[in-house]
């Protein structure tokens, strides 16, 4: 068996990577990562991510965060571009090139062909001195340094803290550039129309309540015998009191009943009116807000509620939405 203490290498994992993150960003120079950041924005192209080896995985995830949040950007990889995909660059693309030490070998033959596109270079890279810096200098472009103190791997070989840095220097990028963009969730949710992901950005109210004939509605004369028949037949345990006009006036949930009949040992189901169980002051919703909202108008403020009321304009009920809807769309989980 096993004589390490796994939870104290991760521990160390942890403690060393925070390291490397909190010394990129105290040498963080606020003038090269404004430089970056103008360029792509100023330019009519694509960001062309590059990298090689774990740092060609960050260079992916980069490309696929920017391209999500309003920055077309592609991953090219070094070797592919080297046997000719270097082609579709163009003098209107800006190049984002990964390398820890900035001398990979399989990066330095693509650099002198950017340069002849005149495609400026942002490196992020641990050496202002190598040949990726000089490259990105002379282009035009940016060095945005990475402050490594160790990898977390004991050897200090394995690219850990290394790769960590680049994540959040690329994570930083695209975040500067959404908010210099103005992107708002709607550009997100037609970005992300697929999962739950998409529902949450896209699905609202409308979508997911019951209408029409499915909603529970009594007037409040009605007796209990009626408010019980209706929150019965339309199941969705509660039943709305309204007026001649379908004005909201309060709600009847199946806990209002219950307590009622905890204070009454005898009631004559023809003699109590709706009005006498209802709620005054429910919470409602409007059937353009996201499903996901209603869902924080449902659960985060006390007493939670299960349903809302859905009003128009006119504070007439033109549905009701019910937490279980939403979560059978996949939308919450409760």
């Amino acid at each position: 068996m096993s004589t390490t203490n796994h939870t104290a290498v991760a521990k160390r994992t942890f403690a060393i990577e925070s390291k490397a993150i909190e010394a990129t960003l105290a040498a963080l120079n606020e003038s090269a990562f404004d430089r970056a950041c103008e360029l792509m924005l100023s330019r009519r192209g694509r960001v062309i991510v590059m990298g090689i080896g774990k740092s060609g995985h960050v260079a992916r995830k980069i490309a696929s965060t920017l391209t999500s949040t309003g920055t077309p950007a592609l991953f090219l990889h070094p070797a592919e571009a080297a046997h000719g995909d270097i082609g579709f660059v163009t003098s209107e693309d800006t190049a984002i090139i990964l390398s820890k030490s900035g001398e990979s070998e399989e990066l330095l033959p693509i650099l002198p062909v950017l340069q002849s596109k005149q495609v400026p270079i942002v490196a992020i890279c641990a050496s202002a001195q190598s040949s990726l810096s000089r490259a990105a200098v002379s282009s035009g472009g940016s060095v945005l340094l990475l402050s490594i103190p160790e990898e977390a791997c004991p050897n200090d070989l394995a690219p850990t803290a290394s790769t960590t840095a680049q994540l959040v220097v690329g994570d930083a990028l695209a975040m500067a550039l959404l908010e210099a963009r103005k992107f708002t969730s709607d550009d997100f949710a037609k970005l992300h129309p697929g999962g739950s992901l998409g529902k949450r950005l896209t699905y609202t109210v409308k979508d997911l309540m019951a209408s029409g004939n499915d909603i529970p509605t009594v007037n409040e004369e009605d007796t209990l015998a009626t408010v019980l028949n209706e929150i019965s037949t339309k199941r969705l345990g509660m039943t709305c009191v309204v007026t001649q006009t379908t004005a909201l006036r309060g709600i009847i949930t199946d806990g209002d009943i219950r307590r009622f009949f905890e204070k009454r040992r005898e009631v004559n189901l023809d003699l109590i009116k709706a009005k006498e169980l209802m709620s005054t002051t429910p919470k409602t919703t409007t059937a353009d807000v996201l499903a996901a909202d209603a869902v924080h108008t449902m659960q985060d403020t006390l007493p939670k509620v299960m349903h809302l009321p859905v009003l128009d304009a006119e504070r007439r009920v033109i549905g009701v939405i019910h937490l279980h809807e939403i979560v059978r769309a996949g939308i919450a989980n409760v």
